[in-house]
C-alpha cells in the first residue's frame, strides 16, 4: 500500500570499524519484551522477532523476516523498561529486497499501517548493509525515556517485498521504577482507627 512522506529530518549513518566492544553496544535487543513484539505485514507469523538477535549472529542468514502483501514492514517494539536509544543497524536482504527508508516512532504503541501517516520522530534514508557497518545515528535526546519504539520500512529498492536479517539496537537502559509499588504497601497498612479517632474529635468540636 503506498503511502507518502517527506523527509524532514536530517539524517545520517556512521561507519565503525568492527572493534571487539561493538558487540556490547548493541545488546539492548536483551531488554526487549520479546512476546510481545508485534511485526505487521511478516509473511510468516512470529518471524519479526527473529530479527533482534545477538551481535555475532547478525549475519545468520536463515532467520529474517520478509513482507506479505507489498514492500512495507511495521515493528511494534515494547521495552521491559526505558532506554536511551542512540543508534540503529539494519542488515536487509540481498539486491532490491534491502529496505531504503527507515522511520522510528517513539512511545506509540500498537501503531498500525494508518498511524504512520504521522510525522515520524525520526527518519532515514538507508543504504544497503550485508554486514552491519553502517550506524544511523539518533537524536538521542529525542530518544531518551523510551518505553516503545516503532519502526516503519515503508519501501525498499524496488522488489514486491523487503527482507530484513538484522535490526540492532544500541544505547542505554533504565530498569522500569518501582517505588510506587512501596508507597502503595505502606498505606495499606495505615491503621484506619487513627483516623476514625481524629474524625470524631473533629466532629465533637463542632457540636460544641
Amino acid at each position: 500500500m503506498p503511502h507518502g512522506h517527506s523527509h524532514c529530518c536530517g539524517q545520517e549513518h556512521d561507519h565503525d570499524d568492527d572493534t571487539p566492544d561493538r558487540g556490547s553496544q548493541f545488546s539492548l535487543y536483551m531488554k526487549i519484551d520479546t512476546e510481545r513484539v508485534e511485526c505487521l505485514n511478516e509473511t510468516t507469523e512470529g518471524s519479526g522477532k527473529l530479527v533482534f538477535k545477538p551481535w555475532d549472529q547478525r549475519l545468520d542468514t536463515t532467520q529474517f523476516v520478509e513482507s506479505d502483501a507489498d514492500e512495507e514492514l511495521l515493528f511494534n517494539i515494547p521495552f521491559t523498561g526505558n532506554i536511551k536509544l542512540k543508534a540503529i543497524i539494519v542488515i536487509g536482504g540481498e539486491d532490491d529486497y534491502h529496505p531504503s527508508v527507515m522511520r522510528l516512532y517513539r512511545n506509540r504503541p500498537n501503531m498500525t499501517f494508518d498511524d504512520t501517516n504521522c510525522v515520524p520522530d525520526q527518519e532515514f534514508d538507508l543504504q544497503p548493509d550485508h554486514t552491519g557497518d553502517l550506524e544511523y545515528a539518533t537524536k538521542i535526546a529525542r530518544f531518551s525515556q523510551t518505553g516503545h519504539l516503532s519502526i516503519h520500512f515503508p519501501k525498499n529498492f524496488g522488489a514486491d517485498t523487503t527482507k530484513v536479517y538484522y535490526i540492532g539496537l544500541k544505547g542505554d537502559f533504565m530498569a522500569a521504577p518501582r517505588h510506587l509499588v512501596t508507597i502503595t504497601n505502606y498505606e495499606a497498612r495505615a491503621n484506619p482507627a487513627d483516623h476514625k479517632t481524629k474524625t470524631m474529635d473533629s466532629v465533637g468540636h463542632q457540636i460544641f
